[in-house]
C-alpha cells in the first residue's frame, strides 16, 4: 500500500506515534494521581502534536506530491501569519499578492525537480520583482524598511522551508536507506526533538542565561544538553534514513542542534520587536505556526545543502 516509502520511514513514523501514545498515557496517569494540579497546557501541547504528526504522516504516506503540497501549505500559513504580525504600509498590500503567488511557483519547481530554478527564483527573481512593483505604486516613505520585511519573510517562510520539500526530489538511488522521505523525516524529527530536548535540559539543569534579552528562558545548560542529545540521536538514526556516514551524521546533529537554536531565538527576536508573546493561536499549547517551525527555517536549508554537497 505504501510501496513508494522505504520500510525505515514507516518504522520511523510508527515510532513517533508510539512516543505520542506514551506521552498521552503519562498525562492521564498524572491527572489521576494529582487531580489538584492543572495539566491543561501539557494536554493541549500533546493534542496539538497528535494533529501535527497526523497531518504530516498522512502527507508522507499518501504520495510525494501530497508531501510537497503539505509543505507549500505550511509556507502559506507561515507567511500569512508573518504578514499579520509585521506593520505594513497601505501601499504594500497590493504587493503581498505577488509574495503569496511565489509559493505555488516555488513548490512547482520542487515538483519538477528543477534545482536551478528552485535555488534562484526567490533570491533573484522575486528579489528584483517586488521592489519594482513597489516603485510602480509610487510610495517612497519607508520604502527600504518595507522591502526588507517583505524579502525577509519570503526568504524565511517560503525559500528556507521549501528546502525540506526538495529532499523529496533528490535521487532515491543515492539514499537506499530511506529515500527522499527518509531525509525529510530525519530533518523534521531531529529539529523538533532538538527543541524539546533543549527545553527539558533547560528546565532540569538550567542556571546560566545564554541570550537573556532575546529569550530569558534559554540557558547554556539547555542548549548544550539538547545539542549533545540531538547529535547522539542523529548518529543512531542516520544509517536507517540517510546516506550519511557516522562522522557526517555527528556533524549533521551538531548542525541541527546549533541552527535550530538560532532559528528559535531569531523568531523570538522578531516577536519581541513586534511586542507579542506568541505568533498566533493556531496550535493550542504551542502558539502559532511560526512558534512551531521557527527552528526549521534554519535547519532545513542548512541540512539540505550539507547533504546535497556531500552525496548529491
Amino acid at each position: 500500500m505504501f510501496s513508494h516509502l522505504h520500510a525505515s520511514v514507516l518504522y520511523g513514523l510508527g515510532g513517533i506515534l508510539s512516543v505520542l501514545v506514551v506521552a498521552s498515557t503519562v498525562v492521564i496517569i498524572l491527572k489521576r494521581r494529582h487531580p489538584e494540579k492543572s495539566y491543561v497546557e501539557l494536554s493541549q501541547r500533546i493534542n496539538s502534536w497528535w494533529i501535527m504528526v497526523g497531518v504530516f504522516s498522512a502527507a508522507i504516506l499518501l504520495s510525494r506530491t501530497a508531501s510537497i503540497v503539505f509543505f507549500a501549505f505550511v509556507s502559506f500559513l507561515a507567511l500569512k501569519e508573518y504578514f499579520s504580525l509585521i506593520p505594513t504600509r497601505r501601499a504594500d498590500r497590493r504587493v503581498l499578492f505577488w509574495a503569496y503567488l511565489a509559493i505555488p511557483f516555488q513548490y512547482y519547481w520542487v515538483h519538477l525537480e528543477w534545482y536551478g530554478m528552485f535555488i534562484i527564483f526567490i533570491p533573484v527573481y522575486l528579489f528584483l520583482l517586488l521592489p519594482m512593483r513597489m516603485v510602480i505604486i509610487g510610495e517612497t516613505k519607508e520604502f527600504l524598511r518595507a522591502a526588507g520585511m517583505l524579502h525577509w519573510g519570503l526568504m524565511t517562510m517560503v525559500f528556507s522551508l521549501s528546502h525540506a520539500a526538495f529532499f523529496l526530489a533528490l535521487s532515491e538511488e543515492k539514499n537506499p536507506a530511506g529515500g527522499g522521505a527518509g531525509l525529510v523525516l530525519f530533518l523534521i524529527f531531529l529539529t523538533q526533538f532538538n527543541d524539546v530536548a533543549q527545553f527539558i535540559w533547560g528546565k532540569l539543569t538550567g542556571r546560566h542565561k545564554i541570550i537573556p534579552l532575546v529569550s530569558p528562558n534559554k540557558t547554556w545548560e539547555g542548549f548544550l544538553g539538547g545539542l549533545a542529545t540531538t547529535t547522539a540521536l542523529a548518529a543512531l538514526l542516520a544509517p536507517h534514513l540517510t546516506p550519511l556516514t557516522v562522522p557526517e551524521s555527528l556533524l549533521a546533529g551538531l548542525l541541527i542542534g546549533c541552527s535550530g537554536f538560532i532559528g528559535d531565538v531569531t523568531i523570538s527576536a522578531l516577536k519581541r520587536d513586534i511586542g507579542v508573546k506568541d505568533s498566533g493561536s493556531l496550535l493550542p499549547g504551542h502558539g502559532g505556526i511560526l512558534d512551531r517551525i521557527d527552528s526549521l527555517t534554519f535547519t532545513a536549508p542548512l541540512l539540505f545543502h550539507f547533504i546535497y554537497y556531500l552525496h548529491y
